[in-house]
Parts: C-alpha cells; sequence; structure tokens
C-alpha cells in the first residue's frame, strides 16, 4: 500500500488532472457514500449508495463542510431555489434514520434553504387523514418533523405550497410511485437510480472501464484497485440447481482471484461475497470461503439472501471478489466510508463490528460508526485521524465511483424513455 500512497503524493497533479478532466460539465451525484475496503495490498470500493443514510455520523468540521458544498450544488443545479423537499424513507421506526434525516436537513436549511421532509409515497397511514405530519425523536433524543407525502403534493398543486427541488433520501426499492413519475419538479439523485432499476454490477462495470485507464496512466495493475466480479441472473436460492450455478461461477472468480494472488506473492486465501445484484443495508449478503459452501447453504443462510428490503425477492446475484480489511479501530475490524456531495468528499467515518472479523460484511446488526477526520491539523480531534495519507487514496477511488455513477445515471435514464 506504500506504493499506492507514494503514486498519489508524487503524482498528485497528473491523478487531479485526470479526475477534473473527466468530472468537467458533468452532473455528478448530488451526494453519495461510498464504501472502501484496503486490505494493504489493495484499495477498491465494494458498495456506492446514492442515497446516502449516515450524515449523522459526520464529524462537525465534515458537516461544515458539507453546507458549504450543498449551498453551491443546489444553486449550480438550479439557481434561485429556495424550497426543498427531502423525500424519507419509509421505515420510520429506525430511529438512527431518523437522525441522519434530521442532520441532512439541518445542512440544507444552514446551506441557506428552507427544508421540510415528507415520507409514506405509497401507503397513506390513515392519520394523514386528519394531521398533515407526525413528530418523531431521532436515536439522539431530537425531534424530525415527517410530512404525509400526498397531502404536501395536494397543496403544491392547488398553489398552496411551493417545492423548487425534491431531494431523495428513499432508495425507491419497490418503484417509482406514480406521484413522483409524473411530476415536474427536479428531483436528485434521479428516481431511475432507486433500486428498483440500478445494479451493482453496471455501476462496477463503469468504475472497471475508468479504474482501467487510471490505473494505465500510473502505471499499476488495475487489480490494485479494483474487485473482480461475476453475475448469475435467475436464481431462486432455494434451488438446488440454481445453487449449483453459483457455485460454478463462484469457482471461476476464486480461479481468477487465486491467480491474480500468486501473481502479487500474495499469501492469504482468497473469498468472495455473494450478494443481492442490487438493494441496500447489507441485505442478501454473505461472504464465501469456498465455492463448495453454495450447494449445501443451509436454511438460516438461504433465508437471508432469499428477499432483500420491502420483502423483494432476489433473483440476481453478484459474486464479488473479497478483500480483507486491515482496518481497525480499539479491538474492532473497520472499514472506511466516505460522503460526497457533487463528488468533492466532505468527510467519511469507519463503520464498526467487534464481533466480525476482517474477512466478513460490516454492514450488518451490531455495527457501529467512528467519524475520520482526514487532515489533522485542520479538523483537531472530532475523529479517528488517519494514518500514513491513506485517505488520499480513498478520495481517488471514491471520486471514480462517483463519474461510475454518473455514467450510470445517463444509461438508465437513456434506457427509461426508449
Amino acid at each position: 500500500m506504500r506504493e499506492l500512497i507514494d503514486i498519489a503524493n508524487k503524482r498528485q497533479e497528473d491523478i487531479h488532472a485526470w479526475l477534473d478532466e473527466r468530472e468537467a460539465g458533468l452532473e455528478l451525484p448530488l451526494y453519495a457514500s461510498v464504501d472502501i475496503r484496503d486490505a494493504g495490498f489493495k484499495v477498491a470500493t465494494v458498495d456506492m449508495n446514492l442515497f446516502p443514510a449516515g450524515f449523522n455520523n459526520l464529524c462537525e468540521h465534515g458537516l461544515e463542510d458539507a453546507v458549504i458544498a450543498m449551498g453551491r450544488e443546489l444553486q449550480l443545479r438550479l439557481p434561485g431555489c429556495r424550497e426543498i423537499l427531502i423525500i424519507a424513507e419509509e421505515h420510520t421506526r429506525n430511529t438512527w434514520y431518523l437522525d441522519n434525516i434530521r442532520v441532512l436537513q439541518n445542512i440544507i436549511r444552514t446551506a441557506g434553504y428552507e427544508a421540510m421532509v415528507a415520507t409514506f409515497l405509497d401507503v397513506q397511514p390513515a392519520f394523514c387523514d386528519k394531521v398533515k405530519f407526525v413528530e418523531l425523536e431521532t436515536a439522539t433524543g431530537k425531534s424530525v418533523r415527517l410530512y404525509c407525502m400526498q397531502q404536501i403534493l395536494k397543496e403544491f398543486h392547488a398553489g398552496k405550497r411551493q417545492i423548487d427541488m425534491i431531494i431523495m433520501n428513499n432508495d425507491l426499492t419497490s418503484g417509482i410511485p406514480k406521484s413522483l413519475r409524473d411530476e415536474k419538479i427536479p428531483i436528485y439523485p434521479s428516481i431511475h437510480m432507486g433500486w428498483h432499476s440500478r445494479l451493482k454490477s453496471h455501476h462496477f462495470q463503469h468504475a472497471s472501464d475508468l479504474i482501467t485507464e487510471f490505473a494505465d496512466m500510473i502505471h499499476v495493475d488495475p487489480w490494485r484497485l479494483q474487485c473482480m466480479d461475476a453475475v448469475v441472473d435467475d436464481v431462486n436460492i432455494n434451488d438446488e440447481g440454481d445453487r449449483n450455478r453459483l457455485q460454478d461461477a463462484a469457482s471461476d472468480l476464486f480461479s481468477a482471484v487465486s491467480e491474480k494472488y500468486r501473481e502479487h506473492k500474495i499469501e492469504e486465501k482468497p473469498f468472495i461475497f455473494l450478494k443481492a445484484d442490487s438493494g441496500t443495508y447489507g441485505m442478501g449478503v454473505k461472504a464465501i470461503e469456498d465455492p463448495a459452501e453454495i450447494p449445501s447453504l443451509g436454511r438460516r443462510a438461504r433465508n437471508s439472501l432469499y428477499k432483500g428490503k420491502s420483502s423483494r425477492v432476489i433473483s440476481r446475484f453478484l459474486l464479488q471478489e473479497g478483500v480483507p480489511t486491515i482496518s481497525t479501530y480499539g479491538d474492532q475490524v473497520a472499514e472506511a466510508c466516505l460522503y460526497t456531495l457533487a463528488n468533492d468528499v466532505v468527510g467519511g467515518f469507519y463503520r464498526l463490528h467487534g464481533e466480525k472479523n476482517s474477512r466478513e460484511s460490516l454492514n450488518s446488526r451490531g455495527m457501529s460508526f467512528q467519524a475520520i477526520c482526514p487532515h489533522l491539523s485542520k479538523y483537531g480531534e472530532c475523529g479517528v485521524h488517519t494514518e500514513n495519507n491513506i485517505f488520499d487514496v480513498y478520495r481517488i477511488v471514491a471520486r471514480i465511483a462517483g463519474i461510475a455513477a454518473h455514467r450510470e445515471t445517463v444509461q438508465l435514464e437513456r434506457q427509461s424513455v426508449e
């Protein structure tokens, strides 16, 4: 990893020029979170969420940067806009998620805009017939007010309420509601980037194209900055024949990764993650140490892989090279998660887990978070300070992920009108 850090330092001007050239003129994702695993011998993005739900985990100075970036970006996208509607997820019992919404609303308000939060996109609860909103307590004891979406839109169409822009913090797993599909209000991120249509494998293909080009410029093996993967579609995880197909694909992937380990003289044993090709919250993910495990998966493991968020059946799987994390905090294993606004990294945090090892998914029950302060001299002691300038490498792969997400958006929006 020392090699990548040295390259990031010595080729800084060339690297930033390359990134700036590929970002120029693009409408990059309004905001995003990028999960990064650092194995020492490689650093790679393993997930990229366009509806981030952890703003409450950023350090105070990261939030200050977010306010500046948000204010600048909203005016660039819609000059003169004032009234912002945030659309939240509907799992309002998650009090940590509510704290995320509260912090996101505060970022937008502090940037100089009016901001309100609405939810209940598909099914309007009975209380919405009597009241306009509900006041809920977050995990930190603060309160957040959630308005009933249908009432807000009704007032808007009656000319009683102004909405200049909608910011989605709902990943639309269940699809695009008609109320949003027909709206002419600018919506960010694009409603076509929800998990009803977005595929992780498509993101990683766009990212691979960029990383291959970037790695050629800095003269490193692109494998050092990305994961190998494979996709198997039309899968019923409870069907033995389909699990055998997954095993065959996993065996091929293990062989390819093993060859890279031999090439780079890495003595560890490869592993992979079997994960849903769409979806979030760490659902539908399992670490696989040997392809032979897949046909004999037990009922509990199959159940966890059968359905994702909103009870959506998983039928398409991404097999992704596992990246063992060398990051730790105290006695817990960790992985970095960076937050971006218009592809500008504003902060991040380490996802920690005291009951998982370096080869498992940390995005699961029992995880905790510790804010990252990338520049100790600027930020003081508000969070963990990354060592050895590795944050510079994290920042590069995060920006590449943002450019790839832009290419995804263009592709999906084009497909939506064909």
